[in-house]
C-alpha cells in the first residue's frame, strides 16, 4: 500500500456536482466532490446509503439517468483528456474498454437467458476484432485468471448455475476482459460470504498490481477500506466530509461523522442471561433432505441432498445463539424446520415444552404468535400495498389478540415505540422508508404478538455500519426487557460477537463447532472456523 503521490492521476475528478429532477424540486445528489485515482493505487469511496458514492461513479462513466443534471462546474479529466467533451460513441469505446465498472448485484448485471462465456466474448468482440475461437481461448483465460473452478465446464452454464461468488468474479472477468485502466467496484462484495469477500478483494488487489490498473473501490465496509484501500474520501449527504491516506484517516479521524462511523463497527457483547433453566426451543436429529434433478430432459436422474444431517439444538430463555456457516450450508433451513415452516424428514422438535414436529398446521396455529421470524430482506416480507398499521395488525387479527380495532391500534403503537419507530407513521408505507427503518418495522411485526422465540434470519446484511448498530442495540434492548429467546442466523462475525452468547458453526449440513462465543471466535478448534474468523476479522485469503 502506498501513499498518495505527484504522479500524474488517471482519473482526476474536479467538484463534481450532480442534481436529480423530483417531484416538487431537485435533489442535490452529490456536491462538489473533488478526487484523483492513480495508476496501481486504490482509491475508497466511503459513506452510508444515500452518500452519493454510486452516483459520484456513475457520472465519471457518464451513466446518469435523464433526470440527472451534472453540475457545470463539473470536470472529470481521464488521462489528461476532459470527458465533458466526448461524444457518447468515444464515451462507449471507453466503457468496458479503458473504464469498467462492477456492479453490486450480480443477477441483475448478467443476462439470464446468455451462457457467461457469450456474455464475456461480448465485451472482448465489442472492442477487439477477435475471431470467435480467439475469444473463446480469452475468456477460458480470464474465467482460469478469476479462479473459477473448471473454467471448460463453467463457460457454457448460465448465471443461476453459478453461486453468488462464481457470479461476482464473472463480473470481475467481464470488467478485466479488455485490461482496464481504470476500474470501478460499486459494492463488489456486499451480498457475499466472508470467506468470498476475501478472496474477490484479494483477487481484485491482485489484478490491480498484475497490471497497474488505478481502482475506485465503493463500500460502506470499513474493513475493506482499512485492508485495501490507498487514500480514502468519507461521503455524508453527497459532500465528502474528509479524506485522506488510509492509515493516517483511520488513525486520527477529524471529522465527527467519520468518528461516528468508525464507531459504528459492532461493539458491546449480549446481555447476561437470567433464567438459563429454562427451554425454549429443543431440536434432537433434526434432517432435511431435497431431492434434485440432474442431467437432461430426457436422461435426468434424481439424486437425495441432505441439507441439515441430523442436528441437535437447545435455546434457553433469554438466550441468543447464533448459526453461522458460508451460503448453502444449511443454516436457514434448519431454522425453518425447527419452526415447522419446511418439512422434517427425521428428528424431534419441542417448543416451550410441547412437541410439534408431527403437528399439522392447524394445530401448529395457536404456536404461531409465539415464535416469531425477521427475514433478511424487509422490502421483501412486507406487502408493499399495505400501510405500517395494516402490516402489524394483520398478525393480531389473524391470531384473535385485542378486543376490538381501538385496543389493536394500542398494541400497533406500543409495537413501533419499543422497536425505536414514531407511533404517528401507522397510515405510511413501506416504500417511503430507508432500509434500517423497514427492518424496524419487521421487527415492530414480530413483537406485536409478543413471542418468546424470534428466529433473526441475516437481518442486519444489507444495512449500513450505523444502522447494523442501532439493529443490535435495539435487539438487546427488547431482549433485556422481555425475556427473548434469539436463533440468529449470519454470516457476519462481529455481528455474532456482539450479539450472541454462544455460537454453532455449520457446513454442508453438519456442525463442525460449537461453544460459547467468547471461546469459539478467540480460538476456533477447526480449520473452518478458523478460516471464517480469518476471512471475517482480518479479511484475509
Amino acid at each position: 500500500m502506498t501513499t498518495q503521490n505527484t504522479k500524474t492521476p488517471l482519473i482526476d475528478a474536479q467538484h463534481v456536482g450532480v442534481t436529480f429532477k423530483v417531484d416538487g424540486g431537485t435533489v442535490e445528489a452529490v456536491r462538489d466532490v473533488s478526487f484523483q485515482v492513480f495508476r496501481g493505487e486504490t482509491t475508497a469511496l466511503v459513506g452510508e446509503s444515500g452518500s452519493g458514492k454510486s452516483v459520484t461513479a456513475r457520472a465519471i462513466m457518464r451513466l446518469l439517468s435523464k433526470r440527472a443534471t451534472v453540475s457545470a462546474q463539473t470536470k472529470i479529466l481521464f488521462d489528461g483528456e476532459d470527458m465533458a467533451g466526448l461524444s457518447e460513441t468515444a464515451m462507449r469505446r471507453l466503457r468496458g474498454n479503458r473504464i469498467s465498472m462492477i456492479f453490486q448485484e450480480p443477477m441483475s448485471s448478467l443476462n439470464p437467458v446468455y451462457t457467461i462465456g457469450a456474455q464475456i466474448a461480448e465485451v472482448l468482440r465489442l472492442h477487439s476484432k477477435l475471431s470467435k475461437s480467439e475469444a473463446r481461448a480469452r475468456v477460458l483465460e480470464l474465467l482460469a485468471e478469476v479462479q473459477i473452478p473448471d473454467p471448460e465446464a463453467r463457460i457454457n452454464q448460465y448465471p443461476h448455475q453459478l453461486s453468488g461468488g462464481q457470479r461476482q468474479r464473472v463480473m470481475i472477468a467481464m470488467a478485466l476482459a479488455n485490461r482496464p485502466d481504470v476500474l470501478i467496484a460499486d459494492e463488489p462484495t456486499t451480498a457475499l460470504d466472508v470467506t468470498v469477500q476475501a478472496q474477490v478483494l484479494h483477487l481484485i488487489d491482485s489484478l490491480k498490481d498484475k497490471y497497474g490498473m488505478g481502482v475506485i473501490l465503493i463500500t460502506h465496509d470499513l474493513t475493506v477500506v482499512r485492508q485495501f484501500a490507498d487514500h480514502v474520501h468519507v461521503m455524508q449527504h453527497g459532500e465528502v466530509k474528509e479524506s485522506g491516506p488510509t492509515a493516517a484517516l483511520f488513525d486520527a479521524p477529524t471529522h465527527a461523522y467519520t468518528q461516528r462511523l468508525l464507531a459504528s463497527e459492532p461493539s458491546g457483547r449480549a446481555n447476561p442471561i437470567t433464567d438459563a433453566t429454562d427451554t425454549v426451543l429443543d431440536g434432537q436429529g433434526v434432517r432435511v433432505e431435497f431431492t434434485l434433478r440432474k442431467g437432461g430432459a430426457f436422461r435426468g436422474s434424481y439424486v437425495k441432498l441432505t441439507a441439515v444431517d441430523g442436528l441437535n439444538i437447545q435455546l434457553a430463555r433469554g438466550e441468543t445463539l447464533g448459526l453461522v456457516g458460508e451460503s448453502g450450508s444449511g443454516k436457514t433451513t434448519f431454522g425453518q424446520a425447527l419452526m415447522r415452516l419446511i418439512h422434517m424428514d427425521g428428528g424431534q422438535v419441542s417448543f416451550m415444552g410441547q412437541q410439534i414436529e408431527t403437528h399439522s398446521r392447524a394445530q401448529m396455529k395457536p404456536l404461531r404468535s409465539r415464535m416469531q421470524i425477521v427475514f433478511q430482506d424487509p422490502f421483501a416480507s412486507l406487502n408493499p400495498r399495505m400501510s405500517v398499521r395494516q402490516i402489524i395488525e394483520e398478525g393480531l387479527i389473524v391470531n384473535g389478540i385485542g378486543a376490538n380495532s381501538a385496543e389493536r391500534l394500542q398494541r400497533v403503537r406500543q409495537a413501533l415505540r419499543d422497536a425505536g419507530l414514531p407511533d404517528t407513521i401507522t397510515n405510511r408505507f413501506p416504500h417511503e422508508f430507508s432500509g434500517g427503518q423497514r427492518q424496524r418495522l419487521a421487527i415492530a411485526r414480530a413483537i406485536a404478538l409478543e413471542p418468546e422465540f424470534i428466529l433473526l434470519d441475516e437481518p442486519t446484511s444489507a444495512l449500513d455500519l450505523s444502522v447494523q448498530a442501532q439493529i443490535i442495540e435495539l435487539l438487546r434492548k427488547l431482549q433485556r426487557e422481555k425475556g427473548l429467546s434469539y436463533l440468529f442466523i449470519s454470516h457476519d462475525l462481529k455481528v455474532v460477537r456482539a450479539l450472541c452468547h454462544r455460537v454453532m458453526v455449520m457446513q454442508h449440513g453438519r456442525i463442525v463447532e460449537q461453544g460459547p462465543v467468547s471461546q469459539v471466535l478467540v480460538d476456533p478448534q477447526t480449520d473452518y472456523t478458523r478460516r471464517l474468523v480469518k476471512a471475517a476479522f482480518e479479511i484475509a485469503a
